[in-house]
């Protein structure tokens, strides 16, 4: 290879490189802008994910669906019209009557007439029917759509109390994860920092060589459980950003403001009552027993006449032949189901189904006071964890103050302190967890009492 080839390669090579550089300052915003972590709050992540919830939408539809239906029912109430008309060409067929009909016909000159010559026929109709009784059919079939649409708008604001209390529980796991990785990583901090003394100590024949490779070993155990930590954080956080419609690479810092408010108890027996007076599928369900109440209704219409308003009006023109104009008619059309024990067995349906319906709201009534004893259970035992916890986290402090003056004094060995440091370390990330299930208790609680959504 000649001398000016391998100096034009070397060119383009430091051009290439400059480039380089040149390219990751333009990208060096851009990676920074990706990292940048995002605040987000527990008020902002309900918001959210109301937003996208694609439960709540669906919910929605499914309103809107009600609401066509309802208008349905109305609209069974005005009357139907309808047009029809025609244009006929006709052939012209060859007849040959056996009768005199028209042998005597004459025209004006007095010539005799024979069968008119009709090739085509035009005409049209306009026929109106306005109900004006159908044993009650419509009537119920009003209330049943209005009921239906009632359960669906109540089962869309059950659902949007299950949204938020999903969206409070992944903000809280979001937040555990995060405080088990600053905890893991302040104790990892100062596991090296011990690391680094243990060496000097044991380079300088103070310390035995086991004691250092005991504080190493505890300091590749905390680096493990770091590992697991942050692979937690980072699923919490890709669930998070899918839940209130991020990006998945987008980092978020959560707000523990209000972990530690004070939350006010009723009693149980409040909890009940609120909990039958205020949750939504009780609700629904009420409403859903109502509409098959009037399905009874609808099926013994056919028991009854239907009467209806009729009237209409009818247009011809026959060329050679006929012309209608004017012929309008209006009367009343009665109609009557003599096969009414065909009915018996819609009837003996629609009582069936309101019995199950019935059966199914007794059922559910009993489901939801044990809902409520287990969430009003369930949240005194948190609070009772996190009183506990927060004795340990002194009692595992002091302990480790204790601890660490006797290892100075040569009075422990290196595996007491190190159990106290790590007794030290999980007792706090217990306290942390504790005072956000405290939360997510209380906040379950809400939900099996109906009134979740209104403490928002």
């Amino acid at each position: 290879m000649s001398r000016s080839v391998i100096k034009l390669f070397s060119k383009g090579l430091s051009i290439l490189a400059i480039g380089i550089i040149f390219l990751s300052f333009d990208l060096l915003p851009l990676i920074s802008k990706a990292q940048d972590v995002k605040p987000l709050t527990l008020q902002q992540t309900i918001d959210l994910s109301i937003k996208n919830s694609n439960i709540l939408k669906a919910a929605n539809a499914r309103n809107d669906e009600a609401a066509a239906q309802l208008r349905q029912a109305f609209d069974n109430k005005l009357p139907d019209l309808s047009v029809s008309g025609s244009y006929l060409y006709l052939a012209n067929p060859k007849i040959a009557l056996k009768t005199n009909a028209f042998s005597g016909n004459t025209d004006s000159t007095g010539s005799k007439k024979g069968i008119p010559h009709v090739n085509q026929a035009m005409y049209g109709i306009v026929n109106a029917s306005l109900p004006v009784y159908a044993g009650g059919k419509i009537r119920y079939g009003i209330e049943s759509a209005k009921y239906l649409q009632k359960a669906t708008i109540l089962d869309a604001e059950n659902n949007k109390e299950a949204v938020i209390l999903n969206a409070i529980n992944a903000y809280i796991n979001l937040y555990k994860a995060a405080v088990t990785v600053a905890v893991v990583k302040e104790n990892l901090k100062q596991s090296r920092q011990q690391d680094s003394v243990f060496s000097r100590l044991e380079q300088n024949g103070l310390l035995a060589r086991n004691d250092l490779l005991k504080s190493e070993l505890h300091t590749s155990n905390v680096e493990l459980s770091l590992l697991d930590a942050q692979s937690n954080l980072k699923t919490a956080t890709v669930n998070m950003d899918l839940m209130i419609g991020y990006p998945e690479t987008t980092v978020l810092e959560t707000d523990s403001t209000g972990f530690d408010k004070i939350l006010y108890v009723k009693t149980i027996d409040t909890y009940e009552q609120l909990a039958l007076q205020n949750r939504k599928d009780m609700m629904a369900l009420s409403f859903r027993r109502k509409a098959a109440t009037a399905g009874i209704g609808i099926a013994k219409a056919d028991q009854y006449p239907a009467i209806v308003l009729t009237g209409g009006y009818i247009a011809a023109d026959i060329p050679h032949l006929i012309t209608i104009t004017n012929a309008a008619n209006i009367g009343v059309g009665l109609k009557y189901n003599l096969s009414f024990w065909k009915s018996k067995a819609d009837i003996a349906e629609a009582k069936s189904r309101e019995v199950e319906i019935r059966a199914n709201e007794a059922e559910l009534a009993d489901q939801v006071k044990l809902q409520v004893n287990r969430a009003f259970e369930n949240f005194l035992l948190s609070q009772k964890k996190t009183e506990v916890y927060q004795k340990a986290v002194i009692q595992a402090t002091e302990n480790y103050r204790i601890t660490k003056n006797k290892y100075d004094n040569n009075l422990v060995n290196t595996t007491e302190l190190l159990d106290a440091n790590v007794s030290l370390l999980q007792s706090k990330i217990n306290l942390a967890v504790a005072k956000a299930d405290v939360l997510l208790a209380y906040s379950k609680l809400l939900e099996t009492t109906g009134i979740l959504t209104n403490n928002q």
